[in-house]
């Protein structure tokens, strides 16, 4: 979520080390740093109603989410990404408390500057991750979320819901309901 920064480019274990060193998030793209912009409210508030309802629902299991600070690396891109919220249910990421790398499920709420990188060059390196399942983009100011499931023939399918739906992460078997997703967030502005 942002645009590629005026820094030089660099390789990805010195971007590591670099990032340990920084204030504010970054990505790791191509060799390229991307500053992560300032999330809203709205942002904000629909993550944590994600990550949280994830949470309940997987606790006991060997699934674990995660939120927006937490490092995700696309190993055929050689990327490393922050999603607004992430599960795994791998041992191997379990066993790292800085990086993981086998996500079932990835969650990215929308902004207005970032939706359109998000749905397409975000997109286009999470498809690489072999153990990717599922991928929600979800809207706050329209309320409805687009949700990518990966078939048996490894082809990416939408299911889209509508604003009143909430929405279904088949990957881990819950279902949240619109009042649940979009709890204390306020009435969408109207245009003007």
């Amino acid at each position: 979520m942002g645009y590629p920064a005026m820094k030089p480019t660099m390789n990805a274990q010195d971007y590591l080390a670099w990032e340990d060193t920084q204030l504010d998030k970054h990505e790791f793209v191509n060799g390229e740093i991307v500053d992560m912009a300032g999330a809203e409210e709205r942002h904000v508030v629909v993550s944590m109603n994600v990550a949280f309802a994830l949470r309940q629902h997987l606790s006991g299991t060997p699934c674990r989410a995660y939120m927006a600070e937490m490092k995700l690396w696309c190993a055929t891109q050689d990327s490393y990404f922050y999603p607004d919220v992430m599960v795994t249910c791998s041992a191997a990421d379990h066993a790292n408390s800085k990086i993981k790398h086998e996500p079932l499920l990835l969650v990215e709420v929308l902004s207005p500057s970032t939706a359109a990188y998000d749905r397409g060059a975000k997109f286009a390196h999470y498809r690489q991750i072999e153990s990717l399942q599922e991928l929600a983009f979800i809207d706050p100011d329209t309320r409805c979320t687009d949700v990518y499931r990966r078939g048996a023939d490894g082809l990416w399918v939408l299911h889209p819901f509508q604003a009143d739906e909430g929405l279904e992460f088949a990957s881990v078997k819950l279902r949240m309901s619109a009042p649940t997703l979009f709890a204390d967030l306020d009435a969408p502005s109207a245009p003007g």
